[in-house]
């Protein structure tokens, strides 16, 4: 799994619990899969089909700087299942996983479009191949 996206726990992001509110957390997944998802799929319209079952293990507070990981599962004809791991890059311990992630390819009309991937690209490669 990689992990490329660090946010830092500010005071706006804590819940009254002075810990990171969940849906602050639930946020920055959704949009970091959508990105990942626009970049692998090539497509700038993806959205979010699906998320299984949410389990916070671990919080963080203000301060804790949280990265996001994420691995693709699986390439469907529109589809991309995607796996999530936020962690506390200051005390190293998990903060939730999403075992399956869902993002769909969408065409003009809004419907499920087809995109023709079957494997992670990397933008420098694409670039190298002349793409």
């Amino acid at each position: 799994m990689n992990f490329h996206t660090r946010k830092w726990v500010k005071p706006q992001d804590l819940n009254p619990n002075g810990t990171l509110f969940g849906g602050r957390l639930l946020d920055w997944i959704d949009e970091e899969c959508a990105l990942y998802s626009i970049i692998q799929l090539e497509n700038p319209k993806v959205v979010t089909k699906y998320m299984s079952e949410i389990n916070f293990q671990s919080s963080a507070v203000q301060g804790d700087i949280v990265e996001i990981g994420i691995e693709v599962l699986n390439f469907g004809s529109s589809s991309l299942s995607l796996r999530c791991e936020v962690r506390n890059k200051m005390t190293r311990t998990t903060i939730i996983t999403i075992e399956n992630i869902i993002m769909v390819s969408l065409g003009k009309d809004g419907k499920p479009k087809p995109h023709g991937k079957t494997q992670v690209e990397f933008v420098k490669d694409r670039l190298r191949d002349g793409s």
